[in-house]
């Protein structure tokens, strides 16, 4: 029995650990240093100033970056479902989701972890994160709050006991609908999936629909966050289309991870426009299905700097740094889709993707085609100007 529970282990860690980089874990890369951002306000929007377009100068974005048009401010412009993350490590997106609060549907705090205490007990952690004052304040534009709750630390034994007995599946069921409607939330966003790496799907499922039903019950909303099924060509897929038809009675909306497709061992684009094509449709391949409204494209307001070797990601004030302090020149990869800046820091060459507004807008329009709704991590991390186009 030992042995069956080392191999186990050992399987779920080899197969999940492709999917470290997309987690939205708090233990993510992007967790970064609370900094103090200005937001201004101005009168025409950022395609009036001739801002989006794939000729794209540094000191444009150095300048405009933090000025948001202020009559479209409350005008959501996409018009499917916008889920908008939050963190406490980038604290910028708690005045983000209050200044722009009405073109996001949904926004999900990064606060809340369910532990596992032993084989049937259960808690919650992350409460002192709750901000009652800020929550009143991104409700009031119309936004509904849908904290993230994270399986954290848990380990394949922990798993093994939830899964084998109805009563411990009801046990954790109750911790967590108890705890939203005490604190009368309007749902939430569970991240579960990747931390299994693919195993044990049909008793994940099991436990998911019997959540989601749950939460349903207590009028209360199911967001489920799934990797995607393809990393690169030669990836393990851990989700696929018979899983999310599986999941799709109980589940409100899938917050996919269409990001995270480079990192410093493989230096490049954050997210290629038709990979993340490629990975909805896999998913939901008919249009005209109900299930292609719920799927929720994962877009990255994060960047990464990579230098030969090494490198890693950057958030919207550390982008603005390296632009004044290096100028560096950019280019569309016409490709990607995506902008690349290159300076060089000594004798050493970086390239950094970071999205532009150019990228934002043609990911904006891919969910439109698609008939996707959109996911932001994390709007802390972005700069202001962004939501011009949301």
């Amino acid at each position: 029995m030992v042995l069956h529970w080392c191999v186990y282990l050992l399987l779920v860690l080899v197969i999940s650990q492709s999917f470290t980089d997309a987690t939205l874990s708090k233990n993510s890369p992007k967790k970064k240093a609370k900094v103090k951002q200005e937001i201004l306000p101005a009168t025409t929007n950022v395609r009036a100033r001739g801002l989006v377009s794939e000729e794209v100068k540094f000191k444009d974005i150095v300048t405009e970056h933090h000025a948001y048009c202020e009559p479209l401010r409350q005008k959501k412009i996409f018009p499917s479902i916008t889920l908008a993350y939050v963190t406490p490590w980038n604290n910028h997106g708690y005045d983000v989701a209050k200044i722009f609060g009405s073109k996001f549907t949904y926004v999900s705090p990064v606060w809340l972890q369910l532990k596992s205490q032993s084989s049937s007990m259960f808690s919650i952690s992350g409460e002192h994160d709750i901000d009652q004052g800020w929550i009143k304040d991104v409700r009031r534009n119309g936004a509904k709050l849908v904290p993230r709750i994270l399986f954290d630390g848990w380990s394949g034994k922990d798993y093994h006991a939830l899964f084998s007995s109805e009563d411990v599946i009801e046990d954790c069921i109750q911790t967590i609908t108890e705890f939203i409607t005490d604190h009368d939330f309007d749902g939430i966003v569970v991240e579960v999936w990747s931390q299994l790496g693919g195993q044990r799907k049909s008793d994940l499922i099991h436990f998911l629909l019997h959540l989601g039903e749950a939460l349903h019950e207590e009028e209360k909303a199911f967001i489920l966050v799934l990797p995607p099924p393809s990393s690169g060509p030669s990836s393990v897929s851990i989700i696929t289309q018979q899983d999310v038809e599986k999941l799709a009675p109980q589940v409100d909306a899938f917050s996919l991870m269409t990001y995270d497709y480079s990192n410093h061992m493989k230096p490049g684009p954050n997210s290629p426009l038709q990979w993340m094509s490629d990975c909805v449709t896999s998913l939901v391949p008919h249009k005209t299905s109900p299930i292609r409204r719920k799927i929720l494209l994962g877009m990255n307001f994060y960047g990464n700097d990579y230098l030969p070797g090494g490198g890693g990601p950057i958030v919207g004030s550390q982008f603005i740094d390296i632009l004044n302090k290096h100028k560096p020149k950019f280019r569309w990869d016409e490709s990607y889709k995506e902008h690349v800046a290159i300076y060089k820091s000594g004798a050493v060459e970086h390239s950094v993707y970071f999205p532009s507004l150019m990228s934002v807008d043609v990911r904006i329009e891919l969910a439109k085609t698609l008939g996707t709704g959109l996911s932001l991590w994390e709007v802390g991390q972005g700069l202001d100007y962004f939501y011009d186009l949301l």
